[in-house]
């Protein structure tokens, strides 16, 4: 196990709210410091964003497309283990109300999206390899909704390998990657075998994830 790891943080909810606000990650010694320079740069873990009823929604409405793909043991790029995807650029409207609050949490304002949302379903034992998103398909924020499985994303430096955090990623928690953790930083999402969050097993089942992302940024 990594020591440097964020424990979950303080929930600021008050009572008679019609939504539950989502609880943010904190950080938790040793790697407190680490977790506050990451958040500080737009990075962040959101426990609870999406209610049972539009985790449903949401992987009722995708499964159609996803069932009619086989799952591929291994991404073009080697990145991904164990997986079938998809790009869906159509929802129905209550599902569209859930991702623009995904968008309107995740993303500075007035930055371009991509209009289509991508899906991606990993199975019990599929993984996803240490990498950096390229900056030529997306660019400075990525933004996932986590659904039917909780998982461990490591987060490790480029420039010093040691330097690293792992982050739990709660069913129906939204993460949201910007600034050093976008660019800095490769993630990934641990194997079953490995996956573990301060000393404690976090089962791994299927997981879908609907990553929302804007466009690259012009090239100078």
């Amino acid at each position: 196990m990594q020591s440097r790891r964020p424990g979950p943080g303080v929930p600021r909810v008050g009572r008679g709210q019609r939504r539950r606000r989502p609880r943010r990650m904190g950080g938790r010694r040793p790697g407190a410091a680490l977790w506050r320079r990451l958040e500080a740069g737009g990075a962040a873990v959101l426990r609870g964003f999406v209610g049972e009823g539009e985790e449903a929604l949401l992987a009722g409405e995708v499964e159609p497309h996803l069932r009619r793909r086989p799952y591929q043991e291994q991404h073009w790029d080697g990145a991904i283990h164990r997986y079938r995807e998809t790009e869906k650029l159509h929802w129905s409207q209550e599902s569209q109300e859930i991702l623009q609050r995904v968008r309107d949490t995740a993303f500075p304002p007035h930055v371009p999206q991509l209009a289509q949302v991508h899906v991606l379903d990993l199975d019990r034992m599929g993984y996803i390899k240490p990498h950096i998103d390229s900056v030529k398909f997306c660019g400075c924020t990525i933004a996932g909704l986590s659904l039917l499985s909780s998982s461990v994303m490591r987060l490790v430096s480029e420039r010093d390998p040691q330097d690293r955090l792992d982050l739990l990623l709660e069913r129906r928690s939204l993460y949201i990657l910007r600034g050093p953790a976008r660019y800095e930083f490769t993630h990934e999402i641990l194997r079953d075998e490995e996956s573990f969050f301060d000393g404690r097993k976090v089962p791994r089942e299927r997981r879908i994830a609907i990553i929302c992302r804007n466009l690259p940024l012009p090239s100078s």
